[in-house]
């Protein structure tokens, strides 16, 4: 049997797993390496990206998605989950990538942005991940095409890189209102 990694022992060392680890103020290695950063990962084409655990409401199937008239391009429409019109965002289109038909995989993850309650459309998702906060590294420029604004870091895992997404800056304050207003126009 072989030795667990550190990961693996500071991953069962953890009392609370539920709890996102908190940045350290100093930002210094030192502070983060006690960590934990609790993840939900998922697939968009060839990368895999992840987003903290406590901005995510739920993650659904694909449904029938109601296509809203004059939407931005990559707002794919609406659903109406449990009486609530939410807009669903195709982060394909979003980070500028091709379509692609939704399949079996196709998940809708559900959080909240600005008050706004969003759906972001994603090719799957893949597993709920605690990695230290130590092995992430500061995003460079350019990360696999996309604009380095969207990115908190780059989470280096033992066999593959992990983009952490800051869904706070993935969509302005002005596409939050025009998708909102796109959403309030397709519930009347």
């Amino acid at each position: 049997m072989s030795e667990p990694t550190q990961a693996q022992t500071q991953t069962e060392r953890s009392p609370n797993p539920h709890a996102a680890a908190k940045q350290p103020p100093d930002g210094s290695d030192s502070a983060k390496a006690g960590q934990l950063l609790q993840l939900v990962t998922f697939s968009i084409g060839e990368e895999e990206f992840g987003v903290d655990i406590l901005k995510v409401q739920e993650i659904i199937r694909t449904m029938d998605i109601t296509k809203v008239p004059r939407a931005p391009a990559f707002v794919e429409g609406v659903i109406n989950l449990r009486g609530k019109v939410i807009p669903i965002v195709d982060l394909r289109r979003r980070f500028g990538m091709d379509p692609r038909v939704h399949d079996k995989h196709t998940r809708i993850i559900v959080i909240e942005i600005h008050t706004l309650v969003v759906g972001f459309v994603v090719d799957a998702v893949s597993e709920v991940l605690r990695i230290p906060a130590s092995t992430v590294e500061p995003p460079p420029p350019v990360v696999a095409g996309l604009e380095s604004d969207y990115i908190n870091g780059v989470g280096k895992l033992a066999d593959r890189l992990l983009i952490l997404l800051d869904l706070d800056r993935l969509l302005s304050k002005d596409e939050t209102e025009s998708t909102s207003g796109h959403a309030t126009a397709a519930a009347a």
